[in-house]
């Protein structure tokens, strides 16, 4: 991966983690098997959804949308719900043809959400994270609970793989290794490496920094 950490590779510490953790972690790199809980239609829709919010326009890409589908098939649920949301399984069904739905009136001959153009796409996800979306499956959830369903999946599927800890300079696990080195914040563990940059990354996008 590129960005603050352009030489780090948490895999380099893989010798430093127990054989369950090692099989777990290494497991994530493998290719990603076909979707079990969400069909050939709503698939694109999925894909498109993920790939936007997170800013993944070009390969190698964080398999997002099969740690959801794996998550949702297996009936992996978080142990809790908003008291007037429905089984996350039912949202993201209604999240996704909801997409579907608003991109087909947007976008010119309704091509839907996967076919709409970036900018398009963008503006529905901002909508969606805003509440601001409505009609058609809309109405048949609270939007702005919705919203926080999905990314709450979308966060846990992107930053469980070690290519987003590359990205954020993350050291992966700390068993059996531990930590020695309790102290302020600028201070690293051994395994551990300074940016190559110091911006703040809030600035640099409100800044308009970011290439294109």
């Amino acid at each position: 991966m590129i960005g603050r950490y352009p030489d780090y590779d948490v895999l380099t510490a893989v010798d430093t983690w127990d054989d369950a953790t090692r099989k777990v972690v290494l497991a994530r790199l493998d290719p990603p098997g076909p979707l079990r809980f969400f069909d050939a239609a709503q698939e694109p829709v999925l894909r498109a959804f993920c790939d936007t919010v997170m800013a993944q326009d070009k390969e190698p890409r964080v398999p997002v949308a099969e740690f959801i589908d794996d998550k949702l098939a297996a009936g992996r649920l978080d142990g809790f719900q908003y008291d007037d949301m429905p089984d996350d399984r039912q949202t993201w069904q209604i999240v996704l043809d909801g997409l579907q739905h608003t991109a087909d009136e947007r976008s010119p001959a309704g091509a839907g959400f996967a076919a709409a153009s970036p900018a398009t796409r963008e503006q529905i996800i901002d909508d969606f994270a805003n509440g601001a979306l409505s009609g058609g499956p809309w109405d048949r959830v609270n939007v702005s609970r919705a919203w926080s369903v999905c990314m709450r999946a979308i966060l846990a599927g992107f930053y469980s793989h070690p290519w987003a800890w590359n990205e954020i300079g993350f050291g992966g696990p700390a068993y059996p290794r531990g930590f020695m080195r309790l102290g302020p914040t600028s201070t690293t563990e051994p395994f551990e490496r300074h940016g190559a940059t110091a911006e703040d990354p809030s600035d640099v996008v409100r800044d308009g920094q970011l290439d294109g």
